[in-house]
């Protein structure tokens, strides 16, 4: 009867316990709680998806900021990201990407797409090799290969 007291002592959620069987209990309790991910927004992109970030608690033994983003639509995974947000995901930059930076550089592949377009209209072909690659302009009054005509 004793010890049934004592487990039952220690197994009073409402103080921390010290007992092992007390904190084993309460964790296994606690196992099935949903988990609550809560972190901060950082920023969204012109494709919809939405960044975020836990910053680092080095008093808690957390060194590195767990960074994730949700896409728009849940089911589709082949989502497009830019470059700068990816570099932020992999930790390859510590500070987010600006507004303006994003914005500059989608302008800037616009104008490169716009100058593609341009180039492909006034004779140079571009020649698909797979989905998404594309190989140089080719001009029929240079040589391909040097040294050898066409």
């Amino acid at each position: 009867m004793l010890f049934q007291n004592l487990w039952f002592e220690n197994l009073d959620m409402s103080q921390p316990t010290r007992s092992v069987w007390g904190a084993v209990l309460r964790n296994f309790i606690n196992s099935f709680k949903p988990r609550q991910i809560r972190g901060n927004l950082i920023g969204k992109d012109y494709f919809g998806n939405k960044y975020f970030e836990i910053p680092p608690n080095p008093s808690i033994g957390k060194r590195k900021a767990s960074r994730w983003f949700e896409p728009p639509v849940k089911d589709d995974f082949m989502q497009e990201m830019p470059a700068e947000w990816e570099a932020w995901l992999r930790g390859r930059r510590k500070e987010a990407p600006s507004d303006e930076e994003v914005n500059r550089n989608f302008a800037l592949m616009e104008s490169k797409k716009k100058n593609a377009i341009e180039v492909d209209a006034k004779g140079g072909k571009m020649t698909p090799l797979a989905k998404g690659f594309e190989t140089f302009p080719r001009r029929p009054d240079y040589e391909s290969i040097p040294g050898k005509k066409p």
